[in-house]
């Protein structure tokens, strides 16, 4: 038996590669997917730990997430637990929201949690669970971050709808050829804790509880601007019919989820990926769900994301300013 599926500790082995990803129940068979890709595709000769950060995963998750462990892959879960960070940004999450917030769970905000939670680690990977990977994790994990606190790409969205650029640029107050997506991350901890990441956010967010786009996103920008890689797109590829020879890594973000419609770029890596877990039967269950009534407000929740970008762009003061 593999010391992996043992629950030994795996920290004594100095080459693992840690990847953490957060999720709820809801997210959990999306998580195996992408875990069960990385399984497939990473090196054969390293050890990866892969963290799962939850608000409280059921026995029944956690078994099919724990089965697709492996010779050299292990998983581990951490639940986030009371604490005074984690109740500021459950109370900022809860108040009065208008339409188009998607961003509106604390489980967004656990992923800086990792270097406070984790100060065994000195470096780490963050992954959304929308992901699917078509190269090595560990490749990411080796590269060099030099002076940076993360490893992040521009982010795609931002970079094509005027709103969201208009929004970035305006109330973010970042410019938006700087500004990255959050979905796919590589850490130093150790600076982030140097920096005090986690306080210096709650902080923010307890003295001005600003009305943002993306919370958790924008203040990583503003916090960490000027300290941030910019990763290859390779590491953060938008879902495409033909996909860059060299991409890493598929991000099924905020759009066009294959787990919810039919006829999708890339739906095979992902539906490939699931078929090898005990999710994919629930996850075409959950297709053929997805009716139109529920597809029509979809397509509303996304046009008032982008409203409400257009509307904040308006302001004064761009957040960064405060």
């Amino acid at each position: 038996m593999s010391i992996f599926n043992t629950g030994l500790p795996l920290d004594k082995f100095t080459k693992v590669v840690p990847v953490f990803m957060a999720i709820n129940s809801a997210y959990a068979p999306y998580a195996a997917a992408a875990m069960h890709s990385l399984t497939q595709k990473c090196d054969k000769n390293r050890y990866y730990k892969v963290i799962i950060l939850h608000d409280g995963l059921n026995w029944a998750n956690r078994v099919r997430l724990r089965s697709l462990v492996t010779d050299n892959v292990a998983i581990q879960f951490k639940k986030i637990t009371n604490s005074l960070y984690l109740r500021a940004i459950v109370k900022y999450c809860s108040r009065e929201k208008g339409a188009g917030d998607f961003f509106s769970s604390a489980v967004y905000y656990y992923r800086f949690f990792i270097p406070r939670l984790f100060p065994m680690y000195k470096k780490a990977v963050y992954i959304d669970s929308d992901t699917i990977l078509t190269g090595d994790i560990g490749e990411l994990f080796d590269i060099d971050l030099g002076d940076n606190v993360i490893a992040a790409m521009i982010d795609p969205k931002v970079t094509v709808i005027k709103e969201f650029r208009d929004y970035v640029d305006n109330a973010v107050g970042v410019p938006h050829d700087e500004y990255v997506n959050s979905g796919v991350m590589l850490m130093d901890l150790k600076k982030m804790r140097e920096v005090h990441y986690l306080s210096t956010m709650v902080e923010l967010i307890d003295k001005y509880n600003a009305d943002l786009v993306a919370p958790d996103q924008d203040y990583l920008n503003i916090i960490l601007r000027g300290q941030i890689k910019h990763l290859d797109s390779c590491w953060n590829t938008e879902p495409a019919d033909d996909l860059p020879k060299n991409t890493k890594l598929v991000h099924f973000n905020l759009f066009n989820k294959p787990w919810r419609y039919t006829d999708v770029p890339c739906e095979n890596l992902f539906w490939n990926a699931a078929r090898g877990t005990g999710f994919y039967g629930d996850l075409r269950r959950q297709q053929q769900a997805f009716n139109e009534a529920k597809q029509a407000e979809d397509h509303h929740k996304v046009e008032a994301l982008i409203k409400k970008a257009e509307r904040l762009a308006k302001v004064k003061k761009p957040l960064i300013k405060l």
